[in-house]
């Protein structure tokens, strides 16, 4: 009797594998939970080498892989356990079981936070910016929730398509309310960022709702085969691969946003630079900005006291930086370009 409950449960638990697809899934989820651990420690280590006004995404990067390896150590040790070797094949232990359900604990965490993420490094702020947190980690956890309930209802002892599909359907609900609102931020923000940072907020935006769009599809074709031992394998291998994508890569590409942001500041020399820049903004071995103290108000090019005059700039070693009114900084074309040039400060 628990032998029949453990085949019936998980799609991928109810399987035997031979040896070698036994250790290639193994193989990924040891290799994935690595590279996620790799990532939290780089976002950790790199932290510092964005502004403040960005560093929420190096702590949400860092955040979102640290409990994504916990899940990783939790699958591994849940398939260590869930099967046994009988002869040359790997069949279900009938005291432990593999069910793909063990995901959901690490994507209703990751998934929110991939939002707030995303929307650090956008140029939304104030109460539009707390509105639009709020609400989409909000939608992002329950189309977790909800995708969920409708996996769980199709894993039981009497699988349930229909209410696989059901929740499915109301998972995709708040799926495409995250698209809208995820790109409609994206949107607002690309007026204020220079062509380079926009393209590369551009390509993170249509990373994460690729890699976000692979998960309904594979539990959809899942759901009508399950019996399929190749594709059970199949399945896993795109839910590591998805993951790591989804969580190191996607990271990658916004650390690289917030510090093209972070340099765009340093060269404009804002009035209200949140903190000290203690050391050069690198991106692809280009240097974009060198050290600089933030302005004080009264200290700013911007005010009256200053119109029309050449200041000094003691992080430059004394090289002048012109104001507005003496001549603009090109603050774009040396980013796309990768000259930092002259600064204000």
């Amino acid at each position: 009797m628990a032998h029949t409950q453990v085949l019936a449960r998980g799609l991928t638990g109810s399987q035997t594998y031979s040896t070698f697809q036994y250790d290639l899934v193994l193989y990924a989820l040891v290799a994935v939970g690595m590279g996620l651990f790799a990532s939290m420690i780089y976002a950790l280590a790199t932290r510092t080498e964005v502004s403040k006004k960005y560093r929420g995404a190096a702590h949400a990067s860092a955040l979102i892989s640290g409990v994504a390896t916990l899940g990783y150590l939790a699958l591994i040790a849940f398939w260590l356990v869930g099967f046994k070797l009988r002869g040359e094949s790997w069949v279900p232990n009938p005291a432990h079981y593999f069910s793909n359900g063990f995901r959901y604990t690490d994507w209703t965490i990751t998934v929110p936070l991939l939002t707030a993420e995303l929307l650090a490094v956008c140029a939304l702020a104030g109460d539009k910016a707390r509105t639009l947190r709020f609400t989409t980690m909000s939608a992002a956890f329950l189309m977790i929730v909800t995708g969920f309930i409708g996996n769980e209802l199709n894993e039981g002892a009497s699988p349930n398509t229909a209410a696989l599909l059901i929740w499915g359907a109301i998972s995709t609900v708040f799926y495409v309310y995250l698209y809208v609102a995820l790109a409609g931020a994206v949107r607002a923000s690309l007026p204020e960022l220079s062509e380079r940072t926009g393209k590369s907020l551009k390509n993170a935006t249509i990373l994460l709702f690729a890699v976000w769009g692979t998960y309904p599809v594979v539990y959809l074709i899942f759901a009508f085969t399950k019996h399929s031992t190749y594709w059970a394998i199949t399945a896993q291998l795109l839910f590591c691969a998805a993951d790591l994508t989804a969580k190191a890569g996607f990271g990658a590409l916004i650390h690289k946003i917030a510090k093209l942001r972070t340099a765009e500041d340093a060269l404009r020399g804002e009035e209200t630079l949140p903190d000290v820049y203690p050391e050069e903004v690198y991106v692809s071995h280009q240097k974009l900005s060198e050290p600089q103290r933030p302005l004080r108000t009264s200290d700013s090019p911007t005010h009256p006291e200053f119109a029309g005059r050449t200041l000094a700039s003691p992080a430059a070693g004394g090289r002048s930086a012109r104001t507005p009114a003496s001549g603009p900084i090109g603050v774009q074309d040396r980013l796309d370009s990768g000259d930092p040039g002259s600064r204000r400060v």
